[in-house]
C-alpha cells in the first residue's frame, strides 16, 4: 500500500460527505412541499455508502468510500384535510413530505463534521509527509 492512498481515501470521503450535504440539504429545502397524491409528494432521500474492502471494486482504492446509490426513505406521509387547499384531492386531502426537519440538521451536522475529519485526516497525512521529507536534509 502506498502512502498516498491516504490521500484518495480521504478524498473519497470528503465525496461522500459533499454527497450526503447536498442529499439533507434537498430534503430540507422540500420539507414542507405538498402534493395531491401520495405517489407524486417528495420522499426523504439518503444516500448509501460502502466501504472498498479490495481493488477489484471497480478501480476503487482499498479502504475508500464508495456511494451505492441514494434511496428513498418508505416512512408513510403525512395527509391533511383542507379542501380548500389549491392541490387538495377530490377526497380533499393533500399530503405532505415525510421529511424530518429535525433528523436533517443533525444529519447535516453529522456529515458536515465527517468532511472536517476527512480535510484533517488529507492535511495531518501531508504535513507528516512533508516533515518526513525534510528529515534527510
Amino acid at each position: 500500500m502506498s502512502m498516498f492512498n491516504i490521500f484518495d481515501i480521504a478524498g473519497s470521503g470528503m465525496s461522500a460527505q459533499s454527497l450526503r450535504l447536498n442529499t439533507t440539504a434537498s430534503n430540507l429545502a422540500n420539507a414542507d412541499s405538498v402534493s395531491s397524491s401520495v405517489e407524486q409528494v417528495y420522499r426523504a432521500r439518503q444516500p448509501v455508502f460502502a466501504t472498498v474492502l479490495n481493488e477489484m471494486q471497480q478501480g476503487y482504492k482499498p479502504g475508500s468510500v464508495q456511494v451505492q446509490g441514494v434511496v428513498e426513505s418508505q416512512a408513510p406521509v403525512r395527509s391533511e384535510y383542507n379542501p380548500t387547499h389549491p392541490l387538495a384531492n377530490e377526497d380533499g386531502y393533500v399530503f405532505h413530505s415525510n421529511v424530518d426537519p429535525m433528523t436533517e440538521m443533525a444529519n447535516m451536522m453529522s456529515a458536515s463534521r465527517s468532511y472536517q475529519n476527512n480535510v484533517e485526516i488529507a492535511d495531518t497525512s501531508k504535513q507528516l509527509l512533508l516533515r518526513t521529507l525534510q528529515l534527510g536534509q
